[in-house]
């Protein structure tokens, strides 16, 4: 008898966690090692978060919270949905999950049935495709091509949406590209929408906060309210303010929704952890000081790798407009042969060799579901991104 559940086949473990895994350990077994694959802020949690949850913990506040969240957190989120988005939420209309990728598994398990598609534009998060086949889904994918800033245009939509259409997700900015909408992207993408009411939207915001130059990342519901009653709004606090190992996620959706994610939450995970939700009120309610200093290192460290990979022969790297990872193209490498013999055939073969060859680890396009591209976080120190960055120049110069 198989002990392991053959749903399990339709899922394969997540390649940024196996690179960065692999990366952890040949650094431990003495290996100069620059990991680029995490998809991880370098900086502190802000100084009053973490007195919020040590607040928190002196009070007494360590039980059992409402599986949505507290009254204290949710009433902050729909503050904040309305303050940086002008979306009303009430707190009946939000749920706090135990990180964003929760939000997304809850969402889909509670309403994607067996024939169902879910529309994934790529590049694309590589946990998407996985949770829709969990939920029995089935992933359609539309390339969103480079000439195009890797932004999904209306029309390939159009052309991707059928009777069995469940989900659209749009991740903005997104994660691998950076690729980020305006609210002027976002308006032909709406109009298809309103044309097909039996499309659902998953708009996955969790890199908002993290935009430069002046842009400002716009959400569909901000754009056109009356996709509201069939649009989930999620973000939460792990990128923004550092706070990944805190796992804080969450979402504004229709009450009937939110109750149905609520019903698997509770039946699975509960609540997230009280002392989280404390110092997550304090992030949203608090000072942003630290974000803006962070938004202004991300800007400088996104430069200089852009800069530095556009000078390796074969690689084409274009600038984000948010999130904190380049996704460059290595088309151009595509046939060559290392220093070490090894012959790239394509984006995988890439990164193996640069990190057993270099000692820099990147994670594949393929990934992503965008072959021929290779992803680095420049959510690390600057020292190593130049170091990093000279590494690959000097490998692809080698290239034969």
């Amino acid at each position: 008898m198989n002990l392991i559940a053959d749903r399990l086949n339709r899922i394969s473990a997540s390649p940024t966690m196996a690179i960065t895994a692999k990366a952890r350990a040949l650094k431990a077994a003495g290996q100069d090692i620059i990991s680029l694959s995490a998809g991880e802020p370098d900086f502190d949690t802000p100084e009053h978060v973490k007195q919020a949850a040590i607040e928190a913990i002196h009070a007494g506040d360590t039980k059992y919270t409402d599986v949505s969240g507290t009254p204290a957190l949710r009433q902050a989120i729909a503050a904040k949905f309305k303050r940086d988005s002008g979306i009303d939420y009430k707190p009946e209309e939000i749920i706090v999950s135990t990180g964003g990728k929760q939000v997304i598994f809850n969402a889909m398990l509670a309403t994607v049935q067996t024939g169902d598609e879910v529309i994934i534009p790529t590049p694309a998060w590589v946990s998407y495709p996985d949770i829709v086949k969990l939920a029995n889904g089935t992933p359609v994918f539309v390339p969103c091509g480079q000439n195009n800033g890797f932004k999904l245009r209306a029309e390939d939509l159009e052309a991707a949406i059928t009777p069995k259409t469940k989900w659209l997700f749009i991740n903005s900015p997104n994660n691998p590209s950076g690729a980020a909408y305006s609210a002027e992207e976002l308006r032909p993408i709406c109009d298809v929408l309103l044309r097909h009411p039996h499309v659902w939207i998953f708009t996955d915001d969790i890199y908002e906060k993290l935009s430069y130059d002046g842009f400002k990342p716009a959400t569909i519901v901000e754009v056109e309210p009356r996709l509201r009653e069939r649009t989930i709004t999620m973000n939460g606090c792990s990128k923004a303010f550092a706070m990944t190992g805190w796992r804080i996620g969450y979402c504004g959706a229709p009450v009937a929704l939110i109750k149905a994610m609520d019903k698997l939450q509770g039946q699975s995970t509960s609540n997230t952890s009280s002392i989280s939700q404390a110092a997550a009120v304090a992030a949203l309610n608090g000072p942003q000081d630290a974000l803006a200093e962070m938004v202004e290192v991300y800007a400088a460290r996104r430069d200089l790798v852009v800069e530095l990979l556009n000078k390796a022969p074969g690689i084409t790297c274009s600038k984000p407009e948010g999130a904190f990872y380049v996704f460059p193209s290595i088309h151009g490498c595509i046939g060559k042969t290392t220093p070490k013999g090894t012959k790239i055939t394509n984006d995988e073969d890439f990164v193996s060799a640069l990190l057993e060859e270099t000692g820099v680890a990147a994670v594949h396009g393929s990934a992503f579901i965008y072959p021929g591209h290779f992803r680095i976080s420049y959510a690390t120190s600057t020292e190593a991104l130049q170091e990093a960055c000279e590494r690959i120049q000097k490998f692809c110069n080698a290239l034969k």
